[in-house]
């Protein structure tokens, strides 16, 4: 069903009586839930389902409830105990019980009365997720990184312009003002020529705790472990496999930092070298991994340079880089330096001058949600929409393939394959486990 932000919109209550009738869904809708009184009217809300409520998961479910033009009506989790929180959580906020819980989510993407889809499940899984949410309608935000390789991004991205779906990728730093403030400065030749980004994320922090391996243990009461693992390769369970921050360190479910924290500030130096919608045209990198027992195999700690065609080099580090944790643009006549608690300039001076007429102002969005929710009523893009999400995944994918391949590879960001190096371009899909596919 496709919607409009003019016209077209079915009166809620009756699109939730017919998804009642028709799926069978145990639940009585109540003018509680459904927000009378409320000064948002029921049919005015975009209703939104949750996919993964575990931490993120439920820390973006909690943006979600603090908007009033927004219902939560739906959550899935592969964990009961997370699921039956998460409910519990929407139905308190609601003073209701409207709330429906999955354990798979294709349950969840085929109700009609769903608008749109929040994804914060692990890594693996966010591009099946979303690719079942966009198929069926619903504009989706989708948290980072987006997929297990460029392949799947790159499907995943067709499929949101084939149906129409507006995308927010989860790099909420595009609506903090500090970082806007210093991508501006870098865009508009504040800082001279831009000669170089240099960009430092978090260590992985499992090499804090020491080597992780392997005991296998009875699968937990209410965990279904076989969807947990969905199109990852076939594993017996083991505690610290399905939890954070071990599942990160394990190339079946995640790219480790490099991708999961990297892209944050990655997504950053795209936007303020004005290569939002491109990327390097080559890269070489490093890395350190855990020892060759552990059930961690991605790297802990990484080294990567980048060229890009307008010359800018980038310089990619994990903790103990040349700059502490953040974005650092250098240009011939100052720097700026951002990051989450602060905005620092040379000169200083940097920091007072106004974006004026005729220059590139960047979009604003001070609330990553509620630019996403606008987006879906009007159907303007989001701040970081699809196209934009892809590039910055290409370089995280990018530097996790020079890491393990460990040598300069040459790409064209303009067919986006590596140049002329078959074996490079082979690791450019990622195979899934049966009856799993794009």
């Amino acid at each position: 069903m496709t919607r409009s932000s003019q016209n077209g919109r079915i009166h809620r209550r009756s699109v939730l009586k017919a998804a009642t009738a028709a799926f069978g869904f145990p639940w009585i809708v109540r003018a509680s839930a459904l927000g009378a009184g409320s000064a948002v009217a029921p049919s005015n809300r975009i209703t939104v389902g949750c996919i993964g409520v575990g931490g993120q998961g439920l820390y973006d479910m909690g943006q979600l409830l603090a908007l009033p033009d927004v219902q939560v009506v739906a959550v899935c989790d592969p964990k009961r105990d997370r699921r039956d929180k998460a409910r519990q959580i929407v139905n308190e906020h609601y003073k209701g019980d409207a709330c429906a819980a999955y354990n798979d989510f294709r349950e969840l993407v085929a109700r009609p009365d769903i608008d749109a889809v929040q994804i914060a499940s692990t890594d693996h899984w966010h591009v099946l997720h979303a690719l079942a949410a966009v198929r069926a309608g619903k504009d989706i935000y989708v948290e980072k990184p987006l997929g297990m390789s460029i392949q799947e991004a790159k499907v995943l991205r067709a499929a949101c312009h084939r149906y129409g779906r507006r995308f927010q990728f989860g790099t909420q730093q595009r609506s903090s003002p500090q970082f806007r403030q210093a991508c501006e400065l870098a865009i508009n030749g504040r800082l001279g020529k831009l000669r170089a980004i240099k960009v430092s994320a978090p260590v992985g922090v499992f090499e804090r705790t020491g080597n992780v391996r392997y005991t296998p243990a009875p699968v937990p009461e209410g965990f279904d472990y076989e969807m947990w693992l969905g199109p990852a390769p076939a594993a017996p369970y083991t505690p610290k496999r399905c939890v954070s921050p071990f599942w990160f360190h394990i190339s079946d479910y995640s790219l480790g930092y490099i991708a999961g924290w990297g892209i944050h500030h990655i997504d950053i130096a795209q936007w303020g070298n004005g290569t939002e919608l491109t990327g390097p045209t080559e890269i070489e990198a490093s890395g350190v991994f855990p020892a060759k027992d552990s059930l961690c195999d991605n790297p802990l700690s990484w080294d990567a340079t980048m060229k890009y065609a307008n010359g800018v080099i980038l310089h990619f580090t994990s903790d103990g880089g040349p700059i502490r944790h953040g974005v650092r643009f250098e240009g011939d006549r100052g720097w700026v330096h951002v990051d989450r608690g602060s905005i620092t300039a040379e000169p200083a001076s940097l920091l007072r001058e106004k974006i004026g007429p005729g220059e590139i102002q960047l979009p604003v969005s001070t609330n990553h949600q509620r630019n996403w929710i606008d987006c879906v009523k009007t159907r303007a893009q989001p701040i970081c929409n699809i196209d934009v999400a892809v590039r910055t995944e290409t370089v995280c994918q990018l530097t996790w393939l020079a890491v393990h391949l460990g040598r300069k590879l040459k790409w064209d960001p303009v067919k986006e394959e590596f140049v002329k190096d078959p074996e490079a371009n082979a690791r450019l899909v990622r195979a899934m486990r049966a009856p799993w596919h794009l």
